[in-house]
């Protein structure tokens, strides 16, 4: 292969992954033609990206970008996995996909730029994902005000109580005079 060819393929790779520093690497290779499509068609209708790399081509184009946190990663046959809100939902795709098809295999990864490796990203699949924490984080911000309220309404609730039997015995006596 010539050098303009690699240098047009780790342009590609490159502009394909862009930024992002949430990748999974995995080994697509013992997959039937069946099973390839219908994973990439899924994959690509939830902004799933997937691209077959040369190792020695991706690991250049991510050496390049100071990016080395999948240099373990990339043995043997690869595709690059990016794309999803977050690592955690990536890893949950995956790991779902690794159920339906047995030959598919995770190598690694990398979330933020750190390197993962495929027990890592398992572990990810099981963690809360983006959106899950930020309810959970919104529900604790909110939870001692919704107490603080309820506890106002209360005492509110039984002064209006009390206000009300000294009104009803007022009443039930005023007649009686």
């Amino acid at each position: 292969m010539s050098k303009v060819i690699k240098g047009m393929m780790i342009d590609e790779i490159r502009q394909s992954v862009g930024e992002c520093r949430d990748v999974i690497v995995i080994d697509m290779s013992k997959l039937d033609g069946k099973s390839d499509n219908k994973f990439r068609l899924e994959m690509q209708k939830k902004g799933i990206n997937l691209l077959q790399v040369k190792n020695s081509l991706a690991k250049r184009a991510f050496a390049d970008a100071g990016f080395t946190a999948l240099d373990k990663s990339l043995l043997g046959p690869s595709t690059l996995v990016w794309g999803a809100d977050d690592i955690v939902a990536l890893s949950k795709e995956i790991t779902r996909w690794l159920k339906d098809i047995k030959t598919l295999e995770i190598k690694g990864g990398s979330a933020g730029g750190q390197a993962i490796d495929a027990a890592g990203v398992e572990s990810l699949s099981k963690s809360p994902g983006r959106a899950e924490l930020l309810s959970i984080i919104s529900g604790q911000i909110l939870a001692p005000g919704a107490k603080l309220s309820s506890q106002l309404l209360a005492m509110g609730g039984k002064v209006a109580s009390q206000v009300k039997q000294i009104a009803d015995k007022e009443g039930d006596a005023a007649p009686a005079a």
